[in-house]
């Protein structure tokens, strides 16, 4: 349950409030001028307050305490409480954003009644936006390889600590889907994941995006990173991020604390981050382009995303996500894939990864001609010239081979493609090519293709894999 935070200058009254709500379960915070309520509000955003009117011996009254945490932490329920109160008061607190007023000496079942329905919208608030930020992107993660299931036993194991993680891959792996699996099983999962795209921001811009910044004309703004407080901000293509930023994101990973652009006060922030790349960063920090101590904060715990290359068995199930994917999102036609189609997916090149797979599948369905299985032909680049009565036609060096080398030359890079297309598992290679596997361990030895465990020789089992030497 969030905590409700009293601000009144009168000790008895604070206490006797206190006391009230804590004998109906509430957790209460307490404050006796506005710079304990400001550094209350920091410390962690109630869920509620109620705020005196008038506070001696302090720096802001009730009515400057609530324009500032409206501007603030516009979410926060205020209830306004005066031994003064009057038909103006009350209005100019409704005005500013106070969620009611009530008048001292007050009914204690009025005032639990104010106090609960305040609660409420307190919740139905964070609740919304909760499914907002799930709405937003889903951190499921798909696949059965080895590779995965390395990659995802990783992430599993920083997801209950509050490490820095640094995750690197090629562009398009799943880098920011990795992020959003940590977050979402994480302590920090009802709290926000705000992510920082070093990559698109402007360098001038940088820092008024992270920080956010105060003016007379238009108040308070706040930044990415307090955005992010007490959740996790994600730092994608951290090597694009500005120089002279970096150095102020170091200061902010030290002191977990800001100054916003134009402002004094200091902010301060919980925050988990998470940073990725997919560029070399010690060669950056060789070329002088991001700083040694960044790196040395950001790279606690280093996780590589693999390229969908290295996973080649797991495109079948991404595929036919995608197809679900683009048919409640977009209505697109409900299509499986024909064995042809899926068996072309395994061997195409995909060097955009993830991403251009999502973007070829959505291709395949907006073109496609037909609410049947995809077929091979549909694929881009697959269609087959008409002239050539689809026959396999050789070019360039492959023609100009005997045929004991040509020969050769076509099972090697056949055989190479199917191993890859199952994750160098032998058996199933084997029964793909129709071949026994005592067979096929023959041919790849003729073919100087060396079969090897992972994690050692070969084995006679259906975990065999191959490595080419």
């Amino acid at each position: 349950m969030s905590s409700i935070l009293i601000v009144d200058d009168e000790k008895d009254i604070r206490e006797l409030i206190a006391e009230i709500l804590k004998d109906e379960g509430y957790v209460v915070r307490m404050a006796a001028n506005s710079d304990d309520c400001m550094a209350e509000i920091n410390a962690e955003v109630p869920g509620l307050m109620i705020l005196d009117i008038w506070l001696k011996d302090s720096r802001m009254d009730g009515i400057d305490i609530l324009k500032k945490v409206k501007r603030d932490n516009p979410d926060v329920p205020v209830v306004i409480i005066s031994g003064h109160g009057n038909i103006e008061i009350a209005v100019a607190a409704i005005k500013q954003g106070a969620y009611d007023f009530i008048e001292k000496p007050f009914n204690i079942d009025q005032l639990m009644v104010v106090v609960s329905r305040a609660m409420e919208t307190s919740r139905l608030r964070r609740e919304n936006a909760e499914l907002r930020r799930r709405d937003l992107a889903s951190s499921d993660m798909l696949g059965s390889s080895a590779a995965f299931r390395a990659l995802k036993s990783n992430l599993e194991k920083v997801t209950k600590s509050n490490g820095r993680v640094m995750l690197t891959g090629p562009a398009g792996s799943g880098k920011e889907l990795a992020a959003r699996y940590i977050h979402a099983n994480s302590n920090r999962a009802n709290a926000p994941f705000i992510s920082v795209s070093s990559a698109t921001i402007e360098p001038d811009r940088m820092e008024e995006v992270l920080f956010g910044r105060e003016t007379p004309e238009r108040g308070v703004e706040k930044g990415l990173l307090e955005q992010a407080h007490g959740g996790i901000v994600y730092f994608d293509e951290v090597a694009d991020m500005p120089l002279g930023t970096q150095s102020k994101i170091l200061r902010v990973l030290t002191e977990q604390q800001f100054a916003r652009l134009g402002g004094t006060d200091k902010v301060r922030v919980d925050l988990r981050v998470i940073s990725s790349t997919s560029r070399d960063l010690r060669a950056e920090i060789r070329a002088g382009r991001f700083r040694q101590e960044l790196y040395d904060r950001l790279n606690v715990v280093p996780i590589a995303v693999p390229a969908l290359e290295e996973r080649r068995e797991d495109i079948p199930e991404l595929a036919r996500h995608f197809i679900q994917m683009f048919n409640r999102s977009q209505g697109l036609p409900l299509r499986d894939l024909t064995q042809e189609a899926e068996a072309l997916l395994q061997t195409m090149l995909w060097p955009g990864n993830v991403r251009q797979l999502r973007n070829v599948i959505e291709r395949v369905l907006i073109l496609g001609d037909g609410t049947g299985p995809i077929e091979a032909r549909e694929l881009p680049g697959q269609e087959v010239p008409a002239e050539t009565g689809g026959r396999l036609v050789l070019g360039g060096a492959m023609a100009t081979l005997p045929l004991r080398e040509a020969r050769e030359v076509f099972e090697r890079e056949y055989l190479l493609t199917q191993i890859n297309r199952f994750g160098g598992n032998i058996s199933r290679t084997a029964g793909f090519v129709g071949m026994e596997r005592s067979a096929l361990h023959r041919k790849l030895k003729s073919l100087g293709v060396v079969s090897t465990g992972k994690g050692g020789p070969a084995r006679e089992d259906e975990d065999d894999e191959v490595d080419a030497e």
